[in-house]
């Protein structure tokens, strides 16, 4: 799920209401709401989520320490989560826009398109079916940018190509300042030693692999390199005076640069998946074309296929979907009439008619994640309010009861929480040096599930123990004082042929204790409790049995052993692994499975 970052002052400038510190008198209680939380309220009725109240300064000294925080910014930001859908919410403008709708302070808007001019119309070559196959384009005219809204046309560039665009694998967005080019233009794939042209902010003119060089160390754009750096072309878009646009996916062109002067843009999306580029071009020029001179007008160009033939882009298409009102009642659980379903849609920026039974909703070229009639249901149960549906019994006869290994997992938190152990929630992925270096073993003895295409390298595997994460824990709590004792019961996933997945989930309680001295007996006793209140009586139903495990301190660890099976170990935790965890204090540890109780 996407998180925007919106300033409050203009966010509420936008919406034309100043939110502020209310009281109000409710049987004789006087209630005070802030203006975050009313905001908040007017978030949760839209379908949204207001994840955090900050700074950009806070946001800095989180990231980067106190000494990033001198003379940023203070002004208060709103981070609002939105559907991984609603790629028409993900600036300001669609935010602002949606909410009005929603709220009934105005009607959807309606985007019209201006006949295209030759001279703008893109012209593909064959050599690009090679690397990015498909290109579209559009024109807006007119344009007044501020500084707010020229960042906020960068950033819903930046969330697309995060979202959608797939880390702009699939999409790359180019916008120009149309005044400064000259049409038509041509979109090329050449030999990367037969480009050369002034990137964006760069002083002088450079070669596609000195581009390449000069950008594997940038903190942005370095991850964009391996999307086209083995390709035997590059795609580039130039002008009909050969002047290059940019070098999509990775860098536009200085020469064309858009800035707070720019009057007319011309944006090109180049693509490996057309529908894609169709939405997001969609998107782009449908939130900031109320900036242009002719509010909501498009113009539309000419985009050639290298057969001859074309396309016009965008095409912004209207289209009607019909849907039954005895259906979207009986699926939301309301009994309303067709009327009254009608106005909850253009509350979502879908107009409808009704008519007897049905309703034709006429969806708009913002909505693009309307793709059948069970997203227009959701939409009239997000109008209407999910705490407005009147609750009702369920139809199905069932039974209901909690599964015997989550309410094992219950109770035995409780016992831990009570024998004075803190419980944290771990990640379930870790590095490989987490499950096996760290802990003295070696990555290929350790059953574990590896992930295919990592992203970091803190998230490389399954865990396969719990004891990692906790050791982490520990770490990054150095500065709290002595002893530590923590605990997680959460599930571990072990690589098994004999299962159909190829893997297994095991469900297991992991203590630690850190102090000055190694605690065993802490955790000996922890052990002892947990299995006391499982009513295991000890040497009879369990025992521990000395062995060898480099994860812990030779002659101070043993395997816990109930009726005849190896359910875990415990023990001293090794200096070797504290050093790994980069932990200075002696640590003891048990972690056994606990489904053998059930």
């Amino acid at each position: 799920m996407p998180t925007i970052s919106v300033k409050r002052d203009a966010l509420f400038a936008a919406l034309g209401k100043s939110y502020s510190n209310v009281a109000f008198n409710h049987n004789m209680i006087i209630y005070r709401v802030t203006a975050d939380e009313e905001f908040q309220d007017v978030c949760f009725e839209f379908g949204l989520e207001l994840d955090e109240v900050t700074t950009e300064k806070q946001m800095l000294i989180k990231e980067q320490g106190d000494q990033a925080g001198a003379g940023v910014s203070e002004e208060v930001l709103y981070r609002i989560d939105i559907p991984a859908n609603r790629y028409d919410l993900l600036c300001l403008e669609g935010l602002v826009n949606g909410i009005l709708v929603f709220q009934g302070k105005k009607s959807p808007p309606i985007f019209k398109l201006k006949k295209y001019e030759d001279c703008y119309s893109l012209h593909l070559t064959p050599a690009t079916a090679q690397i990015r196959p498909y290109a579209v384009a559009a024109v807006l005219k007119g344009i007044s940018f501020t500084k707010a809204s020229y960042d906020s046309f960068i950033e819903l560039q930046d969330k697309l190509h995060q979202n959608i665009c797939r880390k702009r694998t699939l999409v790359a967005i180019g916008t120009h300042d149309l005044d400064t080019i000259q049409g038509p233009f041509v979109y090329d794939a050449l030999p990367p030693n037969e480009i050369k042209f002034k990137a964006l902010n760069q002083t002088k003119e450079m070669t596609a692999p000195e581009l390449m060089e000069l950008y594997s160390t940038h903190a942005q754009l370095k991850q964009y390199l391996n999307i086209i750096r083995d390709s035997p072309v590059y795609p580039i878009i130039k002008d009909k005076n050969g002047v290059v646009l940019s070098m999509p996916p990775i860098i536009n062109g200085d020469h064309s640069k858009i800035t707070l002067d720019t009057k007319n843009v011309f944006i090109e999306c180049t693509a490996t998946d057309l529908t894609k580029a169709i939405v997001v071009l969609d998107t782009i020029v449908c939130m900031f074309s109320e900036y242009c001179a002719n509010k909501y007008e498009i113009q539309q160009c000419k985009v050639f296929s290298p057969d001859g033939t074309y396309e016009l882009y965008p095409q912004l298409e209207y289209r009607d979907e019909v849907i039954s009102v005895e259906k979207a009642n009986k699926y939301i659980g309301i009994n309303e009439s067709s009327d009254v379903l009608s106005s909850l849609l253009s509350r979502m920026c879908l107009l409808s008619v009704p008519s007897g039974d049905q309703l034709t909703v006429r969806v708009p070229p913002t909505r693009h994640d309307v793709i059948h009639a069970c997203d227009l249901y959701e939409d009239i149960a997000i109008a209407y309010g999910y705490n407005n549906i009147p609750r009702r019994p369920s139809r199905v006869v069932s039974c209901g009861a909690q599964e015997p290994l989550s309410k094992l997992t219950e109770q035995l938190r409780h016992a831990c929480a009570c024998a004075g152990y803190t419980e944290a929630l771990t990640f379930t992925l870790c590095s490989r040096e987490d499950v096996s270096t760290k802990l003295g073993y070696k990555i290929e003895d350790i059953p574990a599930v590896h992930i295919s295409n990592p992203k970091t390298l803190e998230f490389q595997v399954v865990r396969t123990l719990l004891l990692p994460g906790l050791l982490k824990t520990l770490a990054a709590n150095k500065k709290m004082p002595l002893p530590l004792k923590l605990f997680e019961i959460s599930d571990v996933v072990i690589k098994d042929e004999n299962e159909e997945t190829g893997a297994r989930n095991e469900r297991r309680l992991c203590g630690v204790y850190c102090g000055k001295a190694g605690g065993f007996q802490f955790v000996h006793g922890l052990l002892d409790r947990l299995l006391s209140s499982l009513r295991v009586a000890h040497k009879e139903d369990y025992y521990l049995k000395p062995c060898q495990d480099p994860t812990y301190f030779p002659g101070r660890c043993a395997e816990v052993v109930l009726q005849g099976q190896v359910i875990g170990k415990i023990g001293v935790i090794h200096p070797n692994v504290l050093t790994a965890f980069e932990l200075t204090n002696p640590c003891s540890a048990v972690e056994i499975n606990i489904e053998p109780f059930l």
